[in-house]
């Protein structure tokens, strides 16, 4: 029997709902300021969609476009005075920046409380540490579509191939947090369709096409396919998703699986910032 699709959209559509919910209950809306370098037209799609979505539930769109030469300076002086500003809710840094720029000192100076990414140095902190901070938005997204399909996540084995800072290890982490047993992976890995195949629950983000195929996959398994190119032949991911079908219990599409999720999640990790900042506030009174 062909695998159940874990529809990413649908998913996403009722969290958005559910942030309006949030949103319109608020004294005063979020405010997310998102900061785009330079005319990368991809770059521009992505923050675009954000922004549009952040409108749409209510938020208070803060968007800053700055010129592709802006400085180091320039840029550190901005985020410093979006860091002070009580109207911004969080912050985001669009990547990739131009050259010049030294992106992870950037993100490096992001409040750690405004940091709706979940990318800088004290949020990986906390999220190793299991303090309450904001997480990586598709990580993130990924834990929401495993609980919407009913996946148990205790005690089972849980393996990750990837291990960049923006998906693989913060994966890992809160797969841990859930009491999960954890397999690291990547391209690298001797043999690595022998572990896939020991997976209940597999997340590809390795960012390469078709990386893993049916022989890769358990019966039954679920997977979670994080990756998105664009081929001649359309768009794909890190899944031979027709193939693995056949043989998987679950499985994210894509175009249509992860990819709107991790929108979803920015837009909840802005409220969640709004909310840990009230609590702050309420605690120091």
């Amino acid at each position: 029997m062909p695998a159940t699709v874990i529809d990413g959209r649908a998913l996403a559509a009722r969290l958005r709902e559910e942030v309006a919910t949030q949103v319109a209950s608020m004294q005063e809306p979020p405010g997310l300021a998102t900061l785009l370098v330079g005319d990368d037209a991809a770059s521009e799609i992505y923050v675009r969609n954000k922004r549009r979505l952040c409108t749409q539930v209510g938020m208070r769109d803060l968007h800053r476009h700055l010129p592709a030469d802006v400085s180091q300076g320039e840029l550190a002086a901005i985020i410093s005075d979006l860091n002070a500003d009580p109207a911004v809710t969080g912050i985001l840094l669009q990547l990739p920046l131009p050259k010049h720029l030294r992106a992870d000192d950037l993100l490096a100076l992001i409040d750690p409380d405004k940091d709706v990414d979940g990318l800088t140095e004290a949020s990986a902190g906390r999220l190793a540490l299991g303090k309450p901070g904001l997480r990586p938005c598709t990580p993130s997204g990924v834990i929401r579509m495993l609980d919407s399909a009913g996946v148990e996540l205790r005690g089972r084995h849980a393996v990750v191939v990837g291990r960049s800072n923006l998906v693989g290890k913060p994966q890992a982490q809160l797969l841990l947090e859930r009491d999960a047993t954890v397999s690291i992976c990547h391209r690298h890995t001797t043999d690595l369709a022998a572990i896939t195949r020991t997976a209940d629950v597999l997340v590809v983000a390795a960012g390469v096409p078709h990386l893993v195929g049916a022989d890769a996959v358990a019966p039954g398994a679920t997977v979670i396919d994080v990756g998105i190119h664009r081929t001649d032949t359309g768009l794909c991911g890190d899944v031979d998703t027709a193939a693995v079908a056949e043989v998987a219990g679950a499985v994210t599409p894509v175009p249509g699986g992860v990819g709107p999720m991790t929108i979803a999640m920015l837009l909840w990790n802005t409220v969640e910032a709004a909310r840990l900042r009230s609590a702050a506030t309420a605690a120091a009174v």
